[in-house]
C-alpha cells in the first residue's frame, strides 16, 4: 500500500514538474518575442532615421547645387550684361569719332580749297615780280638763271682751293709720320726669317720612313709629343728633316733631344712619349745645373747660393733681344771685371753682379715687376752682398745707384748690348707676346697647361677633364679669344684649340 501511495507521489511530482516546465518554457518564449519585437522596433526606428538623415542630406546637397546653378547662371547674365553695356559705350563712341572725323574733314577741305585760292594768287604775284625784274634788269629769267650759276661755281672753286691747301698742309705735317709707319709695316713684314731662326729647330732623320713612325697611326705620336713637350712639330716634304717650332728654347731642346732617342730606340707610341719626355726634361734640369756650375768656375766665381747657379744655367736657354742671355751676362762680368781692376775696386764683387745683373729674366713665373727689381730680389732672397743688389737693381735706373758697381754694371750691360749684331728687338716683343698668349690662358679656371704654336698664330689649350665639359670647352675657347682681342694687340689672328682629354690610370703590382 505505502508502495502505491510512493508511486502515485512520483506520478504526481512529474506531472506537476512537467506542469512548471511548460509554464516556465512559455513564459521564456514569451520573453523571447517581446525581445525580438523590441529589437525589431529599435531596428526600424534606426533605418527610418538613417533614411531620414539621407533624404535630408541629399536634400541639402540638391539645393547647394541649385544654388550654385543660379549663382553662375547670374554670373553669366552679369558678364553678359557688362559686354552688353561695353559695347553700347563703344558704339556711342564710334559714333561720337565718326562726327568728329566728317567734322575735320569737312573743315580740311574748307583749309584745301582756301590754300589753293592762296597759291594761285601766289603765282600770280611771282610771275608779276620775275616780269618787273625783268624790265629792271634787263634779262630774262634763264639769264639770271646762268649768271647765279656761275658765280656759284666761282665760289665753290674758291673754297675748294682753301680746303685743298689746308689738306696738303696736313698732309706735310703728318708725312713723317705716315712713314715710319710705312717703315715699320715694311720691317714686320721681312722679319720672318729672324723670328724663324729664333724660333725653329731642325731635326735631322736617316730616311723619311721615319717620318711616318713619328707621326704614329692618324698622327697619335705627333700629337702626344706635341701635347707633353709644347713643341709644334712640323712634318713637311722637306727631306730628311723635320721641324721643331717652339719661341722657348728649353722646350725646343726637350722635344730635340726626345725625339732623338725615341727615334734611336724605335719604340714609338703615346706612352713611350710621355716617358721619354719626362725622362729628357730631369737630364736637361740637370744639364742646365752643369752648365751653370762650368759658367761659376770659367769666371772663377765661388760661393754661389746652387739656386742662382741654376738660373745662371738656364741662362743658355734665354735670350735679351735676340742675344744669348748667358752669353750676354759673361761677357758683361768680364767687362766689368776688366773695368773694375782699372778703376781700382774689387774685381770680383764687379764680375759676380756683372753675371747675375739679368737674372730676373730667367724665372718662368714672371710677375709685374721689372727684371732688375726681380733680379735684385731674387739675389736678396739667396744672400747676395748689397753691393752687388744694387748693382743689378739699379742697372736700369729702378732704384738709386748707392755704389760704384751700379754704374759699372749699367755701363757694361750697355756696350755688350750696343756690340753691332748682338741684339734684334723684334725677337724680344715676339717672345714677351708668345708668353702673354700663355700666361693669359692659364688664368682661366680648369686650365692645365698652355702652349703657343705657329709663331703665336694658334694657341692649344690643355683642360683637366674633370673640371671642364665639353660644353664648357666651347665656351672657354670664345672666352680666352675675347679676352685676347679686347687684351692684346697681335698681327692677323689667332686660333684658340681647346683640347679635353679623359684618362684612366692604374698599375699592376
Amino acid at each position: 500500500m505505502e508502495i502505491v501511495y510512493i508511486v502515485g507521489a512520483l506520478i504526481a511530482g512529474v506531472a506537476l514538474g512537467l506542469v512548471v516546465q511548460r509554464i516556465m518554457l512559455k513564459s521564456k518564449a514569451e520573453n523571447l518575442i517581446r525581445e525580438a519585437e523590441s529589437k525589431a522596433e529599435s531596428i526600424k526606428k534606426d533605418k527610418m532615421f538613417q533614411a531620414k538623415e539621407r533624404f535630408l542630406s541629399l536634400k541639402q546637397e540638391h539645393e547647394t547645387k541649385i544654388k550654385e546653378r543660379e549663382r553662375r547662371i547670374q554670373s553669366t547674365e552679369d558678364r553678359a550684361k557688362a559686354k552688353e553695356n561695353k559695347l553700347e559705350q563703344q558704339i556711342s563712341d564710334l559714333g561720337r569719332k565718326e562726327k568728329q572725323i566728317e567734322k575735320t574733314r569737312s573743315d580740311f577741305d574748307a583749309k584745301f580749297r582756301g590754300i589753293e585760292v592762296r597759291m594761285k594768287e601766289l603765282d600770280k604775284t611771282q610771275e608779276q615780280r620775275v616780269s618787273e625784274l625783268s624790265k629792271i634788269s634787263g634779262l630774262s629769267a634763264e639769264d639770271a638763271k646762268n649768271a647765279l650759276m656761275e658765280a656759284l661755281k666761282d665760289e665753290a672753286k674758291t673754297a675748294a682751293m682753301i680746303h685743298i691747301k689746308e689738306i696738303t698742309e696736313e698732309a706735310k705735317l703728318n708725312a713723317n709720320k705716315e712713314a715710319r709707319k710705312i717703315v715699320i709695316q715694311c720691317i714686320q713684314r721681312v722679319a720672318t726669317e729672324q723670328a724663324i731662326e729664333n724660333a725653329v729647330s731642325v731635326f735631322n732623320i736617316e730616311s723619311d720612313e721615319v717620318k711616318g713612325r713619328i707621326i704614329g697611326r692618324e698622327g697619335r705620336n705627333i700629337r702626344a709629343l706635341e701635347a707633353a713637350t709644347g713643341v709644334e712639330i712640323i712634318v713637311d716634304d722637306t727631306p730628311e728633316a723635320i721641324m721643331l717650332s717652339c719661341f722657348d728654347p728649353v722646350r725646343r731642346e726637350i722635344a730635340r733631344l726626345s725625339l732623338h732617342q725615341l727615334v734611336t730606340d724605335g719604340r714609338i707610341h703615346p706612352a713611350r712619349v710621355e716617358e721619354i719626355v719626362a725622362k729628357t726634361r730631369k737630364q736637361l734640369d740637370e744639364e742646365i745645373a752643369e752648365t751653370g756650375k762650368r759658367t761659376c768656375i770659367d769666371l772663377g766665381i765661388h760661393g754661389l747660393h746652387p739656386e742662382l747657379v741654376k738660373m745662371v744655367g738656364r741662362m743658355k736657354y734665354r735670350s735679351s733681344y735676340g742675344q744669348n742671355l748667358l752669353q750676354h751676362s759673361r761677357e758683361v762680368a768680364n767687362l766689368c771685371a776688366t773695368m773694375a781692376s782699372e778703376l781700382g775696386i774689387n774685381p770680383k764683387i764687379a764680375k759676380r753682379a756683372g753675371l747675375l745683373h739679368d737674372i730676373g729674366k730667367v724665372p718662368e713665373d714672371e710677375p709685374e715687376l721689372p727684371h732688375a727689381i726681380l733680379g735684385m730680389k731674387i739675389a736678396e732672397k739667396y744672400g747676395e752682398k748689397p753691393d752687388v743688389l744694387n748693382a743689378i737693381g739699379a742697372h736700369h735706373d729702378e732704384i738709386e745707384m748707392t755704389t760704384l758697381y751700379s754704374p759699372l754694371v749699367q755701363v757694361c750691360d750697355a756696350v755688350s748690348g750696343a756690340r753691332p749684331g748682338a741684339r734684334r728687338e723684334i725677337v724680344e716683343a715676339y717672345v714677351k707676346r708668345i708668353k702673354d698668349l700663355e700666361s693669359l690662358a692659364l688664368a682661366f679656371d680648369g686650365v692645365a697647361s698652355a702652349y703657343a704654336i705657329q709663331a703665336g698664330r694658334e694657341l692649344r689649350v690643355m683642360v683637366e677633364a674633370d673640371r671642364v665639359s665639353d660644353a664648357r670647352s666651347e665656351e672657354l675657347s670664345f672666352q680666352i679669344s675675347e679676352k685676347i682681342q679686347t687684351e692684346m694687340t697681335y698681327p692677323g689672328q689667332v686660333r684658340i684649340t681647346v683640347i679635353r682629354e679623359k684618362r684612366a690610370v692604374n698599375y699592376a703590382k
